[in-house]
């Protein structure tokens, strides 16, 4: 069977913009394709129950200002899979913003380049942006949650349809939103968010129970105004970012959103207890660097251990020559000027001494790993490889944390991936025991498929690949939703 629903989309002048062009042209159809309507090379295995999402910037309408491609509407992609077979759905994110310009035919707020340029009120940090939900999606409480990175309303979607379901009623209330990089405890079903606005205390802490209900919510004081990314978890801690990257203070009071990163001042890593608040929090001082995103976290004795691609030395890429705006973009999101490394701390909680390493040379982006070892001591994690000059993936690489050693597969030329999810077989007693599964957009056929990958046999490619129905955005964030969790957290964790 094969379903399709077209959005009209009014964009004038892609040609002139890489970011909606290429790999990154925006999709205007929505499908559910379930059956022999769905081509499958090779043979997905029985013990792979669950659905791999996939969140996308999918822009539907011509932009005010400049466009960024973190700017564009939310869109999922999904292939769920269950007894041997697979079925595909995307649909756009349906947020208050998407329906009001769907309405007006037209773009009604600026993006991330250009929010002097709103006219009416937005959301986030900033506050003058449309809730994109574009960012980040994961699963609680049987629900996914898309939300962006500036912080807006959690949008709830059914995991299966992908139908919007509106804001979460319970975040939805909560003042200055969620942040993306929310983080789930699989062994409580609790949720750890945050927020960073503008204001004092600059950054808000809270956790969901297992039914979704927020049941902590506190403020944590920080120097001024930041720009952090993510949040890890631990058993019994959550640690917070304090980033030396923030808007210039002066320029700010202003209006004016002018990024800079101090060299001079260390990054600052804050470990609360779960229910904790701003007296109970122990702050770490490391090297002076930034963070987009962890791998994970756990305890190991009296220390609290945080992976993560380590930014150790931000730049800002001046306009070129031809004051080309898009090749700056392009060149700030080149990882290859901004490298990023595996990198590890070690915060004591006895003595107050942080202990940092490098753990690998090579770049990375995107750690991700299996979600039943999320806040616990892990062997394994799967990292996104850059093509260089580019905002592309162009393969993935396995960490051994254990034994210190890697592998990797490459998608090859002209095909670029999304963000990897490690789905754990059925029935599974190792951590590597289980599937990668991730989007390749190919450009050379003109297609997009979903990969599946042998964990433990990653280097020796697909074992089975998902032809999508159409060639898709490229995109980043994804998410694993195991079969046991697509109604509500698991029976213990729930109790």
């Amino acid at each position: 069977m094969l379903e399709r629903n077209k959005v009209e989309l009014t964009l004038k002048n892609e040609a002139g913009n890489p970011f909606l062009r290429g790999p990154f042209t925006p999709n205007d159809t929505e499908y559910a394709v379930t059956g022999a309507d769905l081509k499958v090379i090779g043979e997905i295995p029985r013990d792979l129950a669950g659905i791999y999402v996939r969140n996308t910037h999918n822009q539907v309408h011509e932009p005010i200002g400049v466009y960024h491609p973190f700017d564009g509407d939310a869109m999922m992609h999904a292939v769920h899979f269950h007894d041997g077979k697979a079925e595909y759905r995307n649909r756009f994110v349906r947020t208050t913003g998407f329906l009001a310009e769907q309405a007006a035919g037209k773009a009604l707020w600026p993006g991330l380049l250009n929010p002097n340029l709103y006219q009416r009120r937005g959301w986030g940090s900033i506050g003058a942006m449309k809730d994109n939900a574009g960012t980040d999606v994961l699963i609680h409480n049987g629900k996914l949650l898309a939300t962006m990175s500036q912080g807006g309303e959690p949008w709830r979607l059914d995991p299966i349809t992908l139908e919007t379901l509106g804001p979460d009623i319970n975040m939805a209330l909560v003042k200055d939103g969620v942040s993306s990089h929310a983080k789930v405890d699989n062994a409580t079903g609790e949720l750890m968010f945050f927020n960073y606005p503008e204001h004092p205390p600059y950054m808000n802490y809270g956790v969901c129970n297992a039914k979704g209900e927020v049941v902590h919510y506190v403020p944590i004081e920080l120097p001024g105004a930041r720009w952090p990314h993510d949040l890890g978890i631990t058993k019994n801690y959550t640690v917070l970012h304090d980033m030396p990257l923030y808007f210039d203070p002066v320029a700010l009071k202003k209006g004016v959103h002018d990024l800079v990163f101090n060299r001079d001042m260390p990054a600052r890593f804050g470990v609360v207890p779960r229910y904790g608040d701003n007296t109970s929090i122990r702050w770490f001082e490391a090297s002076s660097c930034f963070i987009l995103h962890l791998a994970n976290c756990f305890e190991d004795g009296d220390e609290v251990v945080m992976d993560a691609c380590i930014m150790p030395d931000f730049k800002k890429i001046p306009v070129n020559e031809h004051n080309n705006m898009f090749e700056r973009i392009r060149a700030n999101l080149d990882k290859h000027n901004n490298p990023t490394f595996m990198h590890r701390w070690r915060f004591n909680m006895r003595t107050g001494e942080t202990r940092e390493e490098r753990l690998d040379d090579e770049i990375t982006e995107f750690p991700t790993v299996s979600n039943e070892i999320v806040g616990l001591p892990y062997r394994y994690s799967y990292n996104v490889l850059y093509k260089k000059g580019d905002w592309l993936f162009s393969g993935l690489k396995r960490f051994d944390l254990q034994q210190g050693t890697a592998v990797r597969y490459e998608y090859g030329e002209g095909r670029y991936g999304s963000e990897p999810q490690m789905a754990r077989a059925v029935g599974a007693t190792r951590e590597d025991d289980g599937y990668v599964l991730t989007f390749v957009t190919d450009m050379n056929e003109n297609l997009s498929e979903c990969l599946i990958l042998r964990a433990d046999d990653m280097a020796a490619g697909p074992i089975a690949r998902v032809i999508l129905p159409e060639r898709i955005q490229v995109g980043t964030h994804a998410c694993w939703v195991e079969a046991d969790r697509l109604y509500g957290e698991r029976p213990a964790a729930a109790a």
